[in-house]
Parts: structure tokens; C-alpha cells; sequence
């Protein structure tokens, strides 16, 4: 009875510290979706695909959202059309590099500033890099989950031409400048009639409740879901079980690996969490669990699955734990 109470108290913090950073991503997806035109975003960001990467993976300065409302804001740049350089490197980033957990992370390690520079450097390396690797992959409808590839834009502001849509069924729509757009798609319905351009603001203002309504309809049951599992697991194993490979070169970068993808503490908190374990546990891997988990967590695999298929998801993973493994492990050897 007492591990159900504790596992029901959990559960509840992890809603608690999660939903209203839910609804910031949220928000923030619905703004860009009819107050911020996205093709003129994603368009003077640069073409290289290693310097989308990076420049996605620093948009998170400008739309601070955390891990529970990263994947709304990504989800809805793919939709629009962005490289999957950018996006990827978004969606790894943006709960680490935003103003709000540099703050955070400097209050919490003021006198170890070292952690703060490193957690920021170490998150942008692994971000990038994976959003360069992602970025081999032109198309990234195949690695979608079949309701968001439906959504995608058939073109992109960076191409010099349309795809030509005689090759594909369904209805289109001639756009300005020769461009087409499919007509068959719950996003690019709300897109005809340029909101930027021709609805008054009252209506967007409809629009972008009823668009965050809907996205809270699919993440937050999602969000619910996660939460629990991470609440079960935290519960079910021995929290010392954990903390005793706190010592080893190795073992402690992966216990506090896979601590930090259990507990699934928000990222904007998890620095104070962190913080407790510096007496025991070696300073790589207090960096694994700071940079890590805001990247894959329990419960933001549940979100990232509501945009990407499992096979994505999974590559994300093992690219993450791979090169988070071996950076914070030079600091533990090195520093």
C-alpha cells in the first residue's frame, strides 16, 4: 500500500511539474503557427546542413520550452517544412539551451561553474551532431508517424522548385509563385487563407486556442501515460541499487544515465536534483544526468512517439547515450 501511495505521489508531481511546460510548448507551436511565418524562419537559416543543425539547436534561446514542450514546437517546424537538421536539433536542444535552465543550472552550481558551460557545450555538440546525421535523410516523412507525414508540407521555402503534383494524388491548391499545396490535410486546411496575412486578429486568436485544444488532446494523454510508467519504475526498483555504481568511472556516468531517463525530472528543476548526488557521485556523471535527460526521458519518448516511428525514436537514443557516454567519460578521466 505504501509503494502505491508513493508511486500515486510521484505520478502526480511529475503532472504537476510537467503540464504547465506542456502548455508553453503548446502555446508556443500555436503563435507560430498563425502569428509567425515559419517559411520566412526556416529561410534564413543557413543551408549547410551542419550549420541548420547547430543554428537549430540554438533556437531554444528564443522559444525556451522544455522536454515536455519541445516536441509540439518541433513537431510543428516539421510540419512547416524545416530541414530535419533543424528540427532534430531543436527538439535535442532546446530543453538545455534556453535562458530559463542556464539560469537554473547556474543557481544551483554557482560554485562548480565549470558544470554549467560544460552541461550548455556538451548538450549543443550531441545535438548538432545528430541533427547533421538526421540530415542525411531528405525526406523525413518516412521516419514520421503517418498523421504528421500526412502533414507535411509538400515543399519547402529552400527548394528552387515545387514538386510537381501531377505525381501525386489528392487536390491541390496553386499558390504565389507557381507553388502547389495539397488541400486533403488537416494543417494545410487551417493554412489556406493565409492567416498571416488575410484573418483578423480575433480570429486568430479562435484559431490558436482551438489549435492548442486539439494538441493537448493528443500529447496530454501521452504525457499521462509516461508519467505513470516513470513513476512504476521509480518505485518498483531499488533507488540503491543505483546510487552504489555511483563511484566507478563507467558505472556511475551509466547510473546516472539511466537515473535521469527514470526519474524524468523537468529540465528546468533537474539541476537542484543533480546537485544532491555531487558528493557521491564523479562530476561526468552528474554532467550525464544533466545533459542526457532532458534529451530521452520516459516521458518524453511517449511525446517524441507521437511524432516519429519507434525506429527514429531509437536511433535518437543510442546516437544520444553514445557520444553523452563518451564525452562525460573524458571528463571523468581527464578533468
Amino acid at each position: 500500500m505504501a509503494q502505491l501511495n508513493n508511486a500515486l505521489t510521484l505520478f502526480l508531481s511529475l503532472l504537476v511539474e510537467a503540464i504547465p511546460f506542456l502548455l508553453i510548448g503548446v502555446a508556443f507551436s500555436s503563435l507560430l503557427m498563425f502569428f509567425v511565418s515559419e517559411q520566412k524562419l526556416i529561410s534564413i537559416l543557413p543551408k549547410s546542413p551542419l550549420m541548420g543543425s547547430l543554428a537549430g539547436s540554438l533556437l531554444g534561446i528564443f522559444f525556451p520550452v522544455c522536454e515536455c514542450g519541445n516536441v509540439p514546437v518541433a513537431r510543428r517546424l516539421i510540419v512547416q517544412g524545416a530541414p530535419a537538421s533543424v528540427a532534430i536539433g531543436f527538439l535535442l536542444a532546446a530543453p538545455t539551451i534556453n535562458p530559463v535552465v542556464f539560469w537554473a543550472t547556474w543557481v544551483a552550481f554557482r560554485d562548480q561553474p565549470e558544470m554549467v558551460f560544460l552541461r550548455v557545450a556538451f548538450t549543443l555538440v550531441i545535438a548538432t551532431l545528430i541533427g547533421w546525421v538526421f540530415s542525411r535523410q531528405k525526406d523525413l516523412r518516412p521516419l514520421l508517424q503517418s498523421k504528421v507525414a500526412r502533414s507535411v508540407l509538400q515543399w519547402s521555402p529552400t527548394e528552387e522548385a515545387p514538386q510537381s503534383s501531377l505525381l501525386r494524388s489528392g487536390t491541390f491548391l496553386m499558390q504565389s509563385g507557381g507553388q502547389t499545396m495539397q488541400l486533403d490535410t488537416a494543417a494545410s486546411q487551417l493554412l489556406v487563407a493565409n492567416p498571416l496575412q488575410e484573418k483578423s486578429w480575433p480570429v486568430k486568436l479562435r484559431l490558436m486556442l482551438e489549435n492548442m485544444i486539439q494538441e493537448l488532446r493528443e500529447l496530454g494523454a501521452v504525457l499521462i501515460l509516461g508519467s505513470a510508467l516513470a513513476a512504476i519504475i521509480q518505485v518498483a526498483i531499488p533507488r540503491e541499487l543505483i546510487l552504489s555504481l555511483g563511484q566507478g568511472v563507467i558505472s556511475s556516468i551509466i547510473a546516472m544515465m539511466v537515473l535521469a531517463a527514470v526519474v524524468s525530472i523537468c529540465s528546468t528543476v533537474d539541476a537542484f536534483f543533480a546537485l544532491s548526488f555531487a558528493s557521491t557521485f564523479t562530476s561526468g556523471s552528474l554532467l550525464a544526468f544533466l545533459v542526457f535527460g532532458p534529451m530521452i526521458d520516459l516521458k518524453n519518448l511517449g511525446l517524441m512517439m507521437t511524432v516519429f516511428r519507434g525506429r527514429a525514436v531509437i536511433y535518437m537514443f543510442v546516437l544520444a547515450a553514445q557520444l553523452c557516454f563518451i564525452l562525460t567519460l573524458l571528463v571523468n578521466l581527464y578533468w
